[in-house]
């Protein structure tokens, strides 16, 4: 464990190093970029969709019977934009993306392709894990932004149409802009971030790691994606307590 997150910090070390190459392969980085943004692009508004109408769905006939109903669209917003969306679109890029890095990376690596690469005096980490990583670390930020607003929309759309909420648009979007201010969706934005680097840098560095044929990259892609959603998760408590710490100074 400790050896693997030695590698990993070391991985993330060497790749910061080279951002300065990014030019040179910018060409990589927009292929992978379009790849991140664009596959995962119906996935994420689906999926925040329905985050936010659950959220309504369970919270609002709650709120209405204690006579609260004004405060479903704060609600919503707030966990929305805080918390559900960075880390559950993390979690679906973790799986979509995360795991195509890993496997891509560590079919290289089993039939010697990274091998031929450094032969021909090719540093792997710039020519394949710096594009990965800079893709994702821009495409999941502005994944976020987008999975924010659907969720609002999911949201609102839940507590207009369920007769057990019944809070028109209007309200609901006016109490969500007195509760949800600038800084909250910068945080989420800001998380979503930090679990960018995480997923590129964990899964390129289990697909690099991998050995054994076949079944090795089956192993690899497996750990990477486990790998990614328990760091995520428990990163999203730390920057959440960071987070709180510093707007209370």
């Amino acid at each position: 464990m400790f050896q693997s997150i030695g590698e990993i910090s070391l991985l993330f070390w060497r790749t910061m190093r080279s951002i300065p190459l990014a030019w040179r392969h910018r060409q990589k980085v927009m292929d992978q970029f379009f790849e991140i943004g664009n596959a995962s692009l119906l996935m994420v508004c689906i999926l925040s969709f329905f985050i936010g109408g659950v959220i309504a769905l369970l919270t609002g006939p709650v709120l209405v019977e204690r006579g609260l109903a004004g405060s479903v669209g704060g609600l919503v917003g707030y966990a929305v934009c805080k918390e559900l969306a960075p880390v559950m679109i993390s979690i679906l890029i973790a799986g979509r993306i995360g795991s195509a890095m890993a496997a891509e990376i560590g079919s290289m690596r089993v039939y010697q392709e990274i091998d031929a690469l450094r032969t021909m005096n090719i540093n792997p980490i710039h020519y394949l894990v710096l594009p990965r990583v800079l893709a994702i670390a821009v495409a999941l930020p502005m994944l976020i932004v987008m999975a924010i607003l659907v969720g609002w929309g999911g949201g609102a759309l839940v507590a207009a149409a369920n007769h057990h909420i019944d809070v028109p648009y209007k309200p609901f979007f006016a109490n969500l802009r007195d509760i949800v201010g600038l800084r909250d969706v910068a945080n989420g934005v800001f998380k979503s971030f930090i679990f960018a680097l995480v997923i590129g840098i964990v899964s390129c560095h289990q697909g690099l790691q991998t050995i054994g044929g076949p079944r090795g990259i089956g192993r690899s892609v497996t750990k990477a994606v486990v790998n990614c959603i328990i760091t995520i998760v428990i990163l999203d408590y730390l920057l959440t307590s960071l987070l709180m710490l510093i707007h209370a100074l």
